[in-house]
């Protein structure tokens, strides 16, 4: 029993290994096309969200407002200093500057699509509503950290 434990246990360590090692070896121009991928599919998604929940299709709506907030959490790790240009990043250096502020951003971005959940399906104004929890935050993001 203890020898499949310690079997266990290194393929455990190298399987983590392998991960980190694959996460690293990203090129420049994934990582940058990758975090490019995400805000064009959190936009998209942004879309849906007020369309359904526009139409009553609360469960539908809360369903991809959980998948943006798992994609702002996702971003933080797409900012690594070695991608700060090349391949047409939008991004402005000011990221890598206030680094802590802009991961501050996609936290709270992500911790207000999980309030948005349970706040929409009560809200009197859906649209603004998802101003204020939903769209303020991409406005927020790109008028301080992308460039025009």
């Amino acid at each position: 029993m203890i020898q499949k434990i310690k079997i266990l246990k290194t393929i455990i360590i190298i399987f983590s290994l392998s991960f980190t090692f694959s996460t690293n070896a990203q090129t420049v121009e994934e990582i940058i096309k990758g975090r490019k991928a995400l805000f064009s599919k959190n936009y998209s998604t942004a879309k849906r969200v007020q369309a359904l929940a526009s139409k009553g299709e609360f469960d539908k709506a809360k369903s991809l407002m959980i998948k943006m907030s798992e994609n702002y959490k996702t971003l933080i790790e797409y900012f690594p200093d070695n991608s700060k240009e090349g391949f047409k990043t939008e991004a402005l250096p000011l990221i890598w500057e206030n680094k802590k502020e802009f991961n501050d951003l996609m936290k709270k971005s992500s911790d207000d699509m999980i309030k948005l959940t349970s706040l929409i399906e009560d809200s009197e104004d859906i649209k603004g509503t998802l101003t204020q929890m939903m769209w303020s935050n991409c406005k927020a993001c790109h008028s301080r950290f992308r460039a025009p």
